[in-house]
């Protein structure tokens, strides 16, 4: 038996320290005001420390200390293999101390330790090494211009560069943003969810450790409408990448408005469809994949498969594979690695879901499993893996993201029809289609209105692909070279040569 047991997990989570204070101009701090937040864990509801809760006054200070390394050069003005190095260096950091990192999110968020340890960490190992490989293989551009003139045009950083983070997955999320935008030369100021602050803070000291400059790598822990707003207002960010709710990303556009027109790049909700036809190659394969896209980290996914659009045919056949298999789920504490199912990120997300879940029942739809809380540890965090069949495309937890471990079945007669579905909301961030028909596959994967499209497969890619979303899933992609766009400015210089 690996030493990474139920055993393990637990004594490093009673050895557990955690960094508390913000993190500005290289070192850690406690809010100007003083002013704390309390964090709780959604595994058994007890408080695991006090945080420092930043406002206007403490992200001041970081724009401050952040434009001034920027300013100076002492990052931004460095080689690319020079930040290669230091950013190989912090992802190394980051990997010796994951399963310090892994045990922290899992108290933080819920997060269960076998995806905490197995999944976040090592995609976040992967995307800091990536970013630190890609940053020196970038080339500057020539124009095909007249030959009287030469025209350069290089890539250069924006300069200081807010990233705000979600709850759902908060470091891996995190490395998404900072990573390339570190790479690029930027000054980085990260304000991570106020429910899952505790690796971010954690993961500061390691970039100080790894070499970054002062100011170049600040942490700003705080409330949404306090120290988030307080960044998409300050005249002094230069860009504000953003992943959380579609609500909230409206926000920053519009204090990107009020403010500097710093540039804003949005991942927000989705409501992803997964379809399956009736000439699907494996319908064990489309249950596994619809049961881990709907029910993964607790269904806390932006791109959870929550739609299951079915071909009428075939319904019955494959909700009987979905359901033997929801019904295997293991449920319980995140840090056994035997838990496929935790807790919800708190109680008040879980009584948000609760209330869906009673919408569904009122509005018609019919609950074939789950629905229930449970508490197999305290807290009121715990709810069982839901799934509705006859849900119309009208009805709420159709419609709305939930954010949640509930799966509605939608039964379709053809491709048209289900993809008429699919596009029939303001969401647009990924969609799944199982076929083994190539032009109904290609038909599907035009037609859908989405920012990535799997075929006989569900949330899979990697760190050279991008993620992001059309309509109100929001724009601009993390992951892959595409990144870079978000954190970097095109500049052309116009060589005069007539004279020579």
């Amino acid at each position: 038996m690996s030493k990474k047991n139920y055993s393990y997990w637990l004594k490093q989570s009673e050895q557990l320290t955690f960094a508390r204070q913000a993190f500005i101009n290289g070192q850690y701090c406690d809010a100007q005001s003083g002013a704390t937040m309390e964090v709780t864990s959604p595994r058994d509801g007890k408080v695991l420390t006090s945080i420092a809760a930043c406002d206007e006054t403490d992200v001041d200070l970081a724009v401050t200390a952040a434009r001034h390394a920027f300013d100076s050069g002492v990052w931004s003005n460095k080689s690319p293999k020079q930040r290669k190095k230091v950013l190989q260096k912090f992802a190394q950091l980051i990997e010796q101390n994951s399963d310090e990192l892994a045990v922290t999110e899992t108290l933080d968020m819920g997060m269960t330790i076998n995806d905490s340890s197995n999944m976040n960490l090592p995609g976040s190992v992967e995307c800091v090494h990536w970013y630190a490989e890609l940053v020196d293989k970038l080339y500057d551009e020539i124009a095909p211009t007249h030959p009287n003139a030469v025209t350069r045009i290089h890539r250069v950083p924006l300069g200081v560069v807010a990233a705000i983070v979600p709850w759902n997955y908060p470091l891996m999320i995190a490395c998404w943003k900072f990573a390339p935008a570190l790479a690029a030369g930027n000054s980085v100021i990260l304000k991570p969810s106020e429910q899952s602050s505790l690796t971010a803070l954690r993961v500061a000291g390691l970039a100080t450790e790894a070499g970054i400059p002062d100011g170049v790598f600040n942490v700003v822990p705080g409330y949404g409408h306090t120290a988030g707003k307080a960044l998409g207002l300050h005249m002094g960010v230069d860009a504000l990448a953003f992943t959380g709710s579609t609500r909230v990303g409206g926000l920053y556009m519009q204090y990107a408005g009020q403010s500097n027109l710093k540039r804003v790049s949005l991942e927000c909700g989705g409501k992803t469809p997964n379809i399956v036809l009736a000439d699907a190659p494996d319908l064990d394969a489309a249950a596994d994949g619809i049961v881990l896209g709907a029910f993964s980290n607790q269904g806390q996914i932006c791109n959870a498969g929550s739609r299951l659009i079915v071909e009428r045919s075939i319904k019955d056949a494959l909700m009987e594979k979905v359901l033997e298999r929801v019904s295997l789920l293991r449920q319980g504490d995140p840090l056994d690695p035997n838990t496929e199912i935790g807790p919800l990120v708190d109680a008040s997300h879980l009584s948000n879901v609760a209330r869906y879940i009673d919408l569904g029942r009122e509005q018609g739809a019919s609950l074939q499993a789950g629905g229930q809380k449970i508490e197999p540890l305290s807290g009121n965090c715990y709810i069982e893996p839901t799934v509705f069949t006859e849900v119309s495309p009208e009805m709420a937890i159709a419609r709305e993201e939930i954010f949640g471990p509930v799966l509605s079945v939608i039964a379709v007669d053809d491709l048209d029809q289900a993809i008429e579905v699919a596009n029939s909301t303001v969401y647009g961030l990924g969609a799944a289609i199982w076929t083994s028909h190539l032009l109904k596959m290609e038909k599907a994967a035009k037609a859908i209105q989405a920012g990535v499209i799997w075929v006989n497969s569900h949330d899979h890619g990697d760190i050279s692909s991008p993620v992001g979303g059309f309509k109100q899933s929001g724009f601009g992609r993390d992951k892959s070279a595409h990144a870079f766009d978000k954190y970097t400015e095109f500049k052309t210089v116009w060589v005069n040569l007539s004279g020579v």
